[in-house]
C-alpha cells in the first residue's frame, strides 16, 4: 500500500478554500463589471453660492445632554415610520 494514495485529499482541502474564496470574491466584488464613476462620469463643476448666516451661539454651557435628545426611548427612536 502506498502512503501517496492520501496525499490528494490533503492537498484538496487547502485548494478548495482557495478556490471557493476567490469564486465568492469575484462574484460579491465583481470589478470587471463594476461602474467606473471616476472614469466614466462627467462632472461640470459649478462655482459655489449662497450665503452664511450666524444663527446663535453658545458658550460656557456645563450641561451634558441636549435638552429633547432621545438617547434613551430607543424604541421610538428606531421605529418604523406608519
Amino acid at each position: 500500500m502506498s502512503d501517496d494514495s492520501g496525499l490528494w485529499l490533503l492537498a484538496a482541502g487547502p485548494a478548495g478554500a482557495t478556490a471557493l474564496y476567490w469564486a465568492l470574491y469575484r462574484y460579491y466584488r465583481n470589478t470587471d463589471k463594476s461602474h467606473a464613476f471616476e472614469r466614466e462620469t462627467a462632472i461640470e463643476a459649478k462655482p459655489v453660492t449662497g450665503t452664511d448666516v450666524k444663527v446663535g451661539e453658545v458658550r460656557g454651557t456645563q450641561q451634558r445632554r441636549i435638552d429633547g435628545d432621545n438617547t434613551g426611548a430607543h424604541r421610538r427612536r428606531v421605529g418604523r415610520r406608519r
